[in-house]
């Protein structure tokens, strides 16, 4: 019994050891607010990491996995905000699928140096100018 005692609160620490939290993150370069020109309106763009745990039962017997995920959202001209995912990404490109009512690929190629990033949206297969500087810096 005794060992049981001691045995809980070990595995609880483990578990919170183990969890990945949003904080615990490496910040890549478009995490943060930006402002950005979208054809020549203004407009901004979110990146943030958020919690992503996910839990899964079968019967009584439940299980949580911790993970992390960023998530980013769109704003043209101060209209609502559009939910945007990566397609993918590295140091110097950031490959975007705009999730509005038609959905659309776009593209930012970053430069460090200036910390601004510059590329394309679509929409209905045309291709418009978008560029965005970070306001954090």
């Amino acid at each position: 019994m005794k060992s049981l005692r001691l045995l809980f609160p070990l595995l609880a620490l483990v578990s919170f050891l183990s969890a990945a939290h949003a904080s615990m993150v490496i910040t890549q370069w478009y995490h943060g607010t930006w402002n950005c020109n979208i054809d020549g309106r203004s407009a901004q763009m979110v990146w943030q990491v958020v919690d992503d745990s996910r839990t899964t039962c079968n019967g009584d017997i439940c299980s949580t996995t911790s993970g992390v995920k960023t998530v980013g959202w769109f704003s043209d001209s101060g209209s609502a905000w559009v939910r945007l995912d990566i397609n993918s990404s590295s140091n110097r490109h950031l490959a975007i699928r705009y999730l509005g009512n038609e959905p659309d690929n776009w593209l930012l190629n970053y430069d460090a140096a200036a910390v601004t990033a510059s590329g394309w949206t679509t929409w209905r297969g045309n291709r418009y100018p978008l560029s965005c500087w970070n306001r954090r810096r």
